[in-house]
């Protein structure tokens, strides 16, 4: 329908102004439904070119508009606005559109199946996954299946920095507790890890357990002497307990790859070299770096330090340009706040290779700190990681449900707070729960009717004329739209919001109605609608990776 009203707009405009080749036209679907369908401000871009004012222009605009099945009238509004009014045919249609699609309505074509990366969470095997690494998962998995749901061929890829010194200190951590010695020992490594986890692999280790984590497996040899040993064997344990968090969080993971192959497969090696080629690099004070400054940097950037080691942007231009070999068109980075540093050296990097790599190339998405809070007050630790709050914690606190819709629900630039409180509560002011019992509710009224869904998809809607229908009607036709603008701009918290809105309208609805009633032809035609409904609910949660109850 957008389309259509687009290309009539064009029609009209190419009327009265012959000169208005490629004219960006606008329109957007009004808040209220007294406003309209749809909304355009060509008026208003016209204006100026025209030198009249943009009222007149309107009037002019509609009188050009080709004759429409589907346009029941429209209005001049404010300074030269066109609202579009809808006939109760073309807004009806998308009831039986939903019927007939199912699970594929809202799904897009955009993408043409090109190949794209989503690269996210990307924990350092070092501790239990936290909660800022939980709203990580929980926004890129959401990005992936948006992508997918707009025709993208979706990769989603874990990035393990599994060398370098945080590496170096989990090691040393893990012997101290294989040694005896307590985290409160003058002893213990000043950098080391202190949580009871720790604890843990130390005693796995001593009792030679063995511990599979996706591509490796790997058996403790009990040999406190052997650092090389506790090193592999601490990396393999917290893999996987890693893969058990993310298990919880049912996330699942395409690809894993590793820092430290990058340097065993010499690709480090072979990117700096491709750097130094480029001449893109100089020499001084006995340690290499490159001109960043030449691709958008504040200054340029050391590559290799003075005592030998590379710093840690290095393996990241290594590990992008693997990428870009892959053949991803695009690769779209979820991380955390502290990364934003990273992002013009790892693409200055890209563009000093000469690969034929697009300017500002990988995207990327940052989402900022999480708060949580129970009873009014902040909780900072969890007793098993000592340090932090774990995504494990939160999903035994309020279930993977809540936990998803929380941490994906606010734009992933801004701070959020997690009320735990909220997310447990059974009222409507959990937004999680507010969805999932509009869908539950549509769910026990079709069951008590126990038709069959063809009488549904067959049905006459021409009794669908009340308010609340309607605007129910317009909320179902925008979603195909709210999921590829969500896609286009990188938020998956515009599906959550649109998923409250339309909730809202069901429960509106629902109070304000009765759908098992005598009148036959008003009963199937408001079970058409509510079916859909349950239909665009059960879509827009498997989205943010919410399940859809039947029953609560």
């Amino acid at each position: 329908m957008k389309a259509h009203l687009t290309q009539l707009l064009a029609t009209a405009a190419k009327t009265i102004a012959p000169d208005s080749a490629d004219l960006s036209i606008l329109l957007e679907r009004p808040k209220s439904a007294d406003h309209g369908d749809f909304a355009t401000n060509l008026a208003l871009v016209l204006a100026k070119p025209l030198k009249q004012n943009p009222r007149a222009i309107a009037t002019q605009l509609i009188a050009a508009l080709p004759s429409s099945d589907y346009i029941a009238k429209t209005e001049i509004a404010g300074a030269g606005f066109i609202n579009f009014f809808l006939n109760a045919q073309s807004q009806q249609q998308v009831v039986k559109t939903i019927l007939s699609a199912g699970a594929q309505y809202g799904r897009n074509a955009n993408g043409q199946k090109q190949k794209v990366q989503v690269e996210f969470v990307s924990a350092n095997p070092t501790g239990p996954l936290h909660v800022g690494h939980g709203r990580g998962a929980a926004v890129g998995d959401c990005l992936a299946r948006l992508l997918d749901a707009n025709g993208w061929d979706v990769t989603r890829e874990f990035y393990y920095n599994d060398a370098g010194a945080q590496i170096d200190n989990l090691t040393i951590s893990v012997l101290a507790r294989c040694k005896g010695i307590a985290t409160d020992d003058a002893r213990f490594p000043e950098n080391g890890y202190r949580g009871e986890y720790i604890a843990d692999i130390a005693a796995a280790f001593l009792a030679k357990q063995t511990v599979v984590a996706d591509d490796m497996q790997v058996t403790a040899s009990g040999d406190i002497n052997d650092e090389t040993a506790v090193r592999h064997f601490a990396v393999a344990y917290l893999r996987h307990e890693q893969d058990l968090d993310l298990t919880a969080f049912q996330i699942k993971f395409d690809v894993f790859s590793l820092e430290s192959a990058l340097y065993a497969e010499g690709k480090v090696e072979k990117t700096v070299q491709a750097l130094i080629n480029s001449g893109h690099t100089y020499e001084q004070d006995n340690a290499l770096w490159l001109k960043t400054t030449a691709f958008g940097d504040d200054k340029d950037r050391v590559m290799r330090k003075s005592e030998g080691g590379y710093t840690y942007f290095v393996p990241d231009v290594a590990y992008h340009a693997e990428k870009w070999r892959r053949g991803f068109v695009r690769v779209i980075n979820e991380q955390g706040a502290d990364h934003h540093s990273t992002i013009t050296r790892v693409r200055a990097g890209l563009q000093a290779l000469n690969a034929g790599i697009p300017a500002g190339w990988p995207d990327y998405v940052l989402h900022q700190m999480v708060t949580v809070m129970r009873a009014g007050e902040e909780v900072k630790l969890s007793k098993r990681a000592g340090s932090y709050v774990t995504l494990r914690d939160l999903i035994e606190e309020v279930g993977c449900d809540a936990t998803r819709y929380f941490l994906a629900a606010r734009r992933s630039d801004s701070q959020l707070v997690f009320d735990i409180d909220l997310a447990r509560a059974q009222t409507n002011d959990n937004p999680v729960f507010y969805i999932q019992y509009a869908h539950a509710r549509i769910c026990s009224v079709l069951t008590q009717w126990g038709g069959k869904q063809a009488d549904l998809q067959q049905a006459d809607l021409s009794p669908l004329t009340q308010a609340h229908e309607i605007a129910l009607m317009q909320r179902l036709s925008s979603y195909p739209e709210t999921v590829a603008d969500a896609a286009s701009d990188l938020a998956p918290h515009t599906i959550a919001n649109y998923l409250k809105e339309l909730a809202s309208e069901l429960h509106s609805y629902y109070n304000e109605y009765k759908f098992l009633i005598e009148d036959e032809a008003v009963k199937i035609a408001r079970l058409s609608l509510i079916a859909a409904t349950q239909q665009v609910l059960k879509n827009g949660l498997y989205l943010l990776g919410v399940s859809a109850p039947e029953k609560m």
